[in-house]
């Protein structure tokens, strides 16, 4: 234990998961219009959209503790005392943040998402200033904070290839709502981990929203979807990529302050955006988004730096 706490407590090790883990996040926004394009979904398809997460989310759930199972030999269940906590994490991290998230996406662009995505840090620092002793806020994360939240209203303001000059409620305000979820979610993920299998909260919360997703999507009848060969190869992926990232993140929740951790999320909107550019065509390459995404990078800087 004390040889695994040493290895995901390293500053280099931190940095090379963190950039696994948001590499694969970023992905998931070119992926996932890439999804709604294999299984025409439109974007005033809500249940179909609901549909394709929920899917993706409970066989990721599925991965994650078939994973478990294999590593630990033996079946893992949840303690009788971290069952209420993971519930909530799961209606919170997946079902919430992604209801969110998917909806917001279908409204706007993957590279505008991405960076208005990246809320989610700065969110995490202030939350775990009022609820933590051990991660309050300074001038440092103050600062970076700051900067980096700067870019977000920077891209919020304009438009993009494809985007409105209009806040959209849906569009952005539904991803920015989609930041707050995660956030709130990995408060709750640190104080789950403290005392609990990293792969048994992945898995179970992963679980549990991606049922209530699925649920949701039949409200009102079978959803309207294609099913085509491309579509599942494109939900196995993502199913697999949000059990990888999400186990190694939680992992790294446990043995670090969530702060430090979260910060790393400003990578995402760099990777989003890079690739919602290279697979969507989109517009990266403007003033407006490159002046957010150096904000981004220099709010990651001044957080991390000793």
């Amino acid at each position: 234990m004390k040889s695994t706490k040493s290895y995901f407590t390293k500053n280099i090790n931190i940095l090379y998961l963190a950039i696994i883990c948001t590499l694969l996040w970023g992905s998931a926004y070119p992926a996932v219009k890439i999804g709604y394009k294999f299984f025409s979904i439109t974007s005033d398809n809500i249940y179909g959209q609901m549909l394709f997460a929920g899917v993706r989310f409970f066989f990721a759930g599925i991965l994650t503790i078939l994973a478990g199972i294999l590593l630990n030999k033996k079946l893992i269940i949840p303690n009788r005392k971290n069952i209420l906590g993971i519930s909530l994490l799961g209606l919170i991290q997946t079902t919430l943040q992604y209801i969110f998230f998917y909806i917001g996406l279908s409204n706007t662009t993957g590279v505008k998402g991405s960076i208005l995505n990246s809320i989610s840090p700065f969110l995490v620092i202030i939350i775990c200033h009022f609820i933590t002793k051990d991660d309050k806020i300074n001038l440092k994360k103050a600062l970076g904070s700051l900067i980096g939240f700067v870019g977000v209203i920077i891209i919020s303001l304009g438009s993009t290839t494809g985007s409105s000059n209009n806040f959209s409620l849906f569009g952005e305000g539904f991803i920015i709502l989609a930041a707050v979820s995660s956030s709130v979610g990995s408060v709750i993920s640190k104080e789950i981990a403290n005392d609990s299998d990293a792969m048994t909260i992945t898995g179970y919360q992963l679980l549990i929203g991606g049922f209530v997703l699925t649920l949701i999507s039949f409200i009102e009848g079978q959803p309207n979807v294609v099913i085509l060969k491309e579509g599942i190869a494109l939900l196995i992926y993502l199913s697999a990529l949000s059990a990888i990232a999400f186990t190694i993140w939680t992992i790294l929740l446990k043995y670090n302050s969530a702060g430090k951790i979260s910060i790393y999320n400003f990578l995402i909107p760099i990777f989003g955006s890079l690739l919602s550019a290279l697979f969507l065509y989109e517009s990266v390459f403007n003033i407006k988004n490159i002046i957010s995404l150096i904000c981004v990078c220099i709010g990651i800087y001044i957080v991390n730096k000793k």
